[in-house]
């Protein structure tokens, strides 16, 4: 469908929290025609072009300033690398724009990890992202870590990521039921994040869009204290994007504001989009075009030629190494998990 025809409206907030001492989110979101990212909370309105869009979550870790160190060099690095590699690319396919998607997220990884190899101050730096990506009239998101996307479709908020934490695996192998799940002690340990280990294994998947969808994609500031559907019925009750932003930021630290929040929210509108659809929404694996027979083989894609990026500033915070023992404690966990199951 002609992407003239879809317009985005979107508003981001990042909110401390009220028991944090400083911000360690970052959000951005970004016309992919064109070279600027927004950074600031702001009302935009924009209408897609066949390059698309870009709109990401990122909760980083590591102790001192080390976690907002690695939200925002994550965020950069995803909108740098989508900025060269995707725009020079002559063939504007989905399977082109997912993979491009999948290696800025990669490239993410590896500054990471290089740059705290590099810096011992902040050693075991890290943090989540939740990237997604508007091409034609689909969504796709790279998911590390439990930060969240969730479409809200009519009265219905469904969640489109799959959280890369201890108790989401838990509960996949029956150890935990979701309502558990949401109370647990362990429910801040994660399996995986940008920066730690110098490879990540990303979660892609996809969603078709329609008419009247809102995206809402957020930290787990305000996903552990708000549930879906209090997201959905807010979405519902409050068609101001700003309004409903500051809204659920505003209810999460009604409820103790344990950490930072972030929230992007995005409507899509326009007759590019069809005004309904039987699909239902939810996650949706995109397969590599390694596992659909038929289609190019990834070296088909062009070679990327993309500039090194410019050295990250230094912020000097403690050193940590409280992601590699959770990593390490969640993986340990499962595998009893699954023995037991037996």
């Amino acid at each position: 469908m002609p992407t003239s025809n879809i317009r985005a409206t979107l508003y981001a907030v990042t909110d401390p929290g009220l028991t944090r001492d400083h911000n360690e989110d970052t959000f951005l979101v970004a016309d992919l025609s064109q070279g600027d990212a927004v950074r600031d909370s702001q009302r935009n309105l924009h209408t897609l072009s066949p390059h698309g869009a870009l709109y990401l979550v990122a909760d980083g870790m590591g102790g001192a300033a080390a976690g907002e160190l690695a939200s925002e060099m994550a965020a950069v690095e995803i909108h740098r690398h989508m900025s060269a590699a995707w725009r020079a690319d002559p063939i504007l396919s989905e399977d082109h724009f997912a993979h491009h998607l999948r290696s800025a997220v990669e490239a993410a990884n590896a500054l990471l990890h290089a740059y705290a190899k590099e810096n011992l101050e902040v050693r075991g730096m890290g943090t989540t992202a939740t990237v997604a990506g508007v091409h034609g009239d689909r969504l796709y998101i790279a998911q590390i870590g439990d930060s969240r996307g969730y479409l809200v479709r009519g009265d219905i908020a469904r969640q489109l990521t799959r959280d890369q934490s201890l108790t989401q695996r838990l509960v996949e192998v029956g150890e935990l039921t979701e309502e558990e799940a949401e109370t647990s002690e362990r429910r801040n340990i994660i399996l995986q994040a940008l920066g730690p280990d110098p490879d990540v294994r990303v979660d892609l998947s996809w969603q078709s869009l329609q008419q009247g969808d809102v995206l809402i994609i957020c930290s787990d500031g305000l996903s552990t204290v708000v549930r879906r559907d209090e997201i959905a019925a807010a979405v519902r009750r409050e068609p101001d994007l700003e309004q409903l932003c500051t809204g659920l930021v505003a209810l999460a630290n009604e409820r103790g504001g344990p950490d930072n929040i972030t929230v992007v929210a995005v409507r899509f509108e326009g007759d590019g989009l069809p005004s309904a659809s039987d699909e239902e929404p939810g996650y949706h694996e995109f397969l590599t075009t390694d596992e659909r027979p038929g289609l190019l083989p990834t070296a088909a894609f062009p070679s990327q030629v993309v500039p090194d990026p410019p050295p990250a500033p230094v912020r000097r915070g403690s050193p940590t190494g409280l992601m590699l023992v959770a990593i390490a404690l969640g993986m340990a966990v499962i595998a009893a998990a699954i023995l037991l199951g037996r």
